[in-house]
């Protein structure tokens, strides 16, 4: 089986920007989780509902923490502590996955997006999400790389079912 990271928001899942985006989270969590072994940096926000719909179809979540890993989501059914702090743990969640799906998010996304790029790791931008998500999307190369070098393409889709499309289509 696969294995899917999703990188995105972190914070209270009621709270704006996370609050609008909430259904579109749980549906991905469900439909990946029926297909993928999903991982996610195992918190709160993005991370936390994702991991809500993939327990939710009995599929199996790998949350990798930072630091100890003391504010784990409850819907974790694997939390690798790392004892890493934000940055550093992030590498690990990349390195553990065979794709990615970007959903809004902060700096530590953008981050994670970069380094899943330079590791030849494919990246699916679910727009419309806000964040460095949609920002990203407007510096890339022929629409769909991060540099002249062309390590992975970067692929954009507007919605769960298309997300799924691409993943099927990229890792026969």
């Amino acid at each position: 089986m696969k294995n899917i990271g999703v990188i995105g928001y972190s914070g209270n899942t009621e709270s704006t920007p996370i609050r609008e985006i909430a259904e579109l989270c749980l549906k991905l969590g469900q439909e990946l989780g029926k297909r993928y072994t999903v991982f996610t940096g195992g918190r709160n926000g993005v991370m936390e509902l994702v991991s809500k719909g993939v327990k939710s179809v009995g599929g199996f979540c790998v949350g990798v923490l930072p630091w100890e890993g003391e504010d784990a989501n409850e819907f974790n059914d694997l939390v690798v502590k790392t004892g890493l702090d934000f940055q550093m743990r992030s590498f690990v969640l990349v390195k553990s996955v065979d794709a990615v799906v970007s959903i809004g998010g902060e700096i530590g996304t953008a981050l994670e997006i970069l380094a899943s790029y330079a590791n030849g790791k494919p990246v699916i931008l679910l727009r419309g999400t806000g964040g460095w998500t949609d920002r990203i999307a407007t510096v890339l190369i022929d629409g769909k790389y991060l540099d002249n070098r062309k390590l992975s393409e970067v692929y954009q889709a507007w919605s769960v079912d298309e997300v799924i499309d691409i993943l099927d289509s990229i890792l026969r």
